[in-house]
């Protein structure tokens, strides 16, 4: 539980800035959606306000129990989020040709967002087991890479190609942290090259293909799989410097942005805050990143600062790639911007993982 030392050890910084995130996400919902017909906008803008309160809950409550738990649970609650992903393709709902939410009544839960956390405990709690200086070896990596294959498949069949990626750069990154023998890195850098061209012609969807292809050219379909991206480039444009002003972005009020309030959201925000907001957003992610980095290097165990690595490197990387996609310079894999894209298993999942970084802090002189 929670004593002195713990509470002066609150990051109060990571709360700020978590909270300024919320302000823009609600607030930019909102605008996204005014130009909607049927008043939609509030709606969806109250919704997320109602999953950030909830993701503060539980990022509050993870940070009253001792983040050490995880270590002796790591495995229960990897089992977990893989029983909730062969649920999901069970008896999940259909939904433009995709399964990946479970229906829960009042709300739909989407699996696959949470078992990127279980994909951060599990590995924590595997490599600071089997601690080394001198790096893994192939032999060392394989449990790890058959873990991960677990939830990468069953992702990837959903399908939900953009996931299926993160849960692949979230275990790399946290494989690089903890370190690996040059041999081996030279070896698994050449696999995953023929696992990229194998990919191309045996696994990926038509679609997924198109996407890429779109990627390279988007102006060889600008009414089809390159509408997404033109328009997000327009409305990335026609913000300038300083932006229309708020709820005067008309890429969006008139509905030439897809997905506005979802994956294409920060089109909407930069359209209407320009170059400057969109900067000063990034940085909210680099103060945001900043800390965890400062809470990482300051932990009591591996297992901690490996934990804390895992949740920055999955903001890092949907930061990274949801930015990248809407700007053309990435293909459109259906990222969602943490902590500001409409949806609450992500911010859920996101806020979650945020505790986990408040939890480590809290405890880095606690020896229990």
């Amino acid at each position: 539980m929670i004593g002195k030392r713990e509470i002066d050890n609150f990051s109060w910084g990571l709360i700020a800035v978590i909270f300024l995130l919320g302000i823009v996400s609600t607030s930019t919902i909102y605008s996204a959606l005014a130009g909607d017909p049927s008043g939609a906008g509030a709606g969806f803008a109250l919704k997320q306000a109602i999953w950030y309160c909830a993701g503060f809950v539980a990022m509050l409550f993870i940070s009253l129990f001792n983040y050490r738990i995880l270590e002796k649970w790591g495995y229960a609650v990897f089992m977990a989020c893989l029983l909730m992903l062969v649920a999901v393709l069970l008896f999940g709902k259909l939904v433009a040709g995709s399964r990946r939410w479970l229906d829960l009544g009042v709300f739909a839960l989407q699996p696959s967002e949470f078992a990127k956390i279980g994909a951060i405990i599990v590995l924590a709690k595997y490599y600071s087991i089997s601690m080394t200086v001198q790096g893994y070896n192939m032999r060392d990596l394989f449990a790890p890479v058959l873990l991960m294959l677990c939830p990468f498949v069953l992702i990837l069949v959903q399908p939900d190609l953009g996931t299926a990626l993160l849960i692949g750069f979230i275990s790399i990154s946290i494989t690089l942290f903890v370190k690996v023998e040059k041999k081996t890195l030279i070896i698994s850098v050449l696999c995953g090259i023929v696992v990229v061209i194998s990919a191309w012609f045996f696994l990926l969807k038509e679609y997924q293909k198109q996407r890429i292809m779109t990627f390279l050219n988007p102006e060889h379909d600008p009414l089809g799989s390159g509408y997404h991206v033109i328009q997000s480039k327009i409305a990335i444009g026609s913000g300038m410097l300083f932006g229309k002003g708020y709820l005067k972005g008309t890429q969006s009020h008139l509905s030439f942005l897809p997905e506005q309030h979802t994956d294409f959201i920060f089109s909407v925000f930069t359209e209407e805050w320009g170059f400057v907001g969109a900067v000063t957003l990034l940085v909210l992610y680099m103060i945001l990143i900043a800390i965890g980095l400062n809470i990482a290097n300051n932990s009591r165990d591996h297992f901690g600062t490996v934990l804390c690595i895992g949740v920055l490197s999955m903001i890092f990387w949907q930061v990274f790639i949801n930015v990248g996609m809407i700007m053309g310079l990435l293909p459109v894999v259906g990222v969602p911007l943490p902590l500001i894209s409409y949806g609450g298993s992500s911010v859920l999942t996101t806020l979650i993982g945020c505790g986990i970084i408040l939890n480590v802090g809290m405890r880095r002189f606690s020896n229990s």
